[in-house]
């Protein structure tokens, strides 16, 4: 059933991509080509589950809350070697993790955006600082329960998660112009002297 609604749609912010972004990102970049625009490739989605070696059942809730979140079935991470200071074993589950491209990842945008992000307590923006050098943006999310597909009465217990923007942008600058384009709440960077001076 989910494969079929989404090859039979184009959400509403891969239309806004094509039709307003796109055309912002060669004004304001001068690109000549509109294959030199940038995108987001995908989005991924970690949760991690700190007891999920002694706790199956916390994982197995942990795997159907992202999965109502994100519209996909996750994978179950595991532990990449020995962590001695919190007795996991390599191979031990710790959480789990989803990557979304295409419509789905369009529609979790939109709705992270539009929804989830304005129901964060105090929320004043997403920092602008958190890119990574290689027009990647990362930022975590404290409270799953931000989701309306979340029913708050049947948690047990409240999971923060991990949310990574993949993009092609050639840099950090660009891909910070794309996502504020694209609607996500990024704070506005400070406007520097010499830019001032330049307006002026």
């Amino acid at each position: 059933m989910a494969d079929k609604k989404y090859t039979k749609y184009v959400s509403n912010l891969h239309k806004r991509y094509k039709d307003t972004v796109v055309m912002g990102m060669m004004e304001y970049f001068s690109y000549k080509n509109v294959m030199e625009v940038p995108k987001v490739s995908h989005i991924s989605i970690n949760m991690g589950i700190g007891d999920a070696k002694d706790n199956p059942k916390k994982l197995e809730s942990a795997v159907q809350e992202l999965t109502l979140i994100s519209c996909q079935k996750p994978v179950v991470t595991k532990s990449r070697k020995d962590i001695s200071n919190f007795k996991i074993r390599k191979g031990f589950p710790v959480g789990c993790k989803v990557t979304l491209r295409g419509n789905r990842m369009y529609d979790f945008m939109e709705r992270l955006i539009s929804i989830a992000l304005p129901r964060t307590r105090d929320f004043r923006g997403l920092s602008f600082k958190s890119f990574d050098g290689s027009g990647n943006y990362s930022f975590g999310v404290k409270e799953q329960i931000i989701f309306t597909e979340i029913n708050y009465d049947r948690i047990d217990s409240i999971r923060g998660m991990d949310i990574s923007f993949i993009t092609t942008a050639g840099s950090d600058e660009e891909s910070y112009h794309l996502l504020k384009l694209m609607g996500l709440p990024l704070r506005d960077k400070p406007v520097k002297q010499d830019e001032i001076n330049e307006a002026a």
